[in-house]
């Protein structure tokens, strides 16, 4: 019964950190990979630099962006920090279908 009570407050100190601190992390990583898997060409997005663009290209760990007319820079796909406006792919195929 002695041991048990030294440790409790270890163990309520765990528990504290767990739910304050390691699971909110948890929880926005998980969404920033959703977040990154679901990126597709048309997406505007801004980038950990604060670089403006659209995707022009993607592939598994790169993403190229149009910041400018005839400008394309190529970054890790990681460097994307989050999506301003996502391309509505079923708009797009309606206009080329007219």
């Amino acid at each position: 019964m002695q041991q048990l009570q030294s440790f409790l407050p270890i163990i309520i100190m765990f528990a504290i950190f767990y739910f304050l601190l390691i699971r909110p992390q948890q929880k926005r990583q998980k969404q920033r990979n959703a977040m990154l898997a679901a990126l597709k060409k048309g997406d505007k997005v801004v980038t950990i630099g604060g670089m403006h663009g659209t995707i022009q290209d993607l592939s598994d760990d790169t993403v190229t962006l149009r910041i400018a007319h005839n400008v394309h820079v190529t970054f890790d796909r990681g460097a994307v920090n989050n999506v301003v406006s996502a391309s509505e792919p079923a708009a797009e195929s309606k206009e080329e279908s007219k």
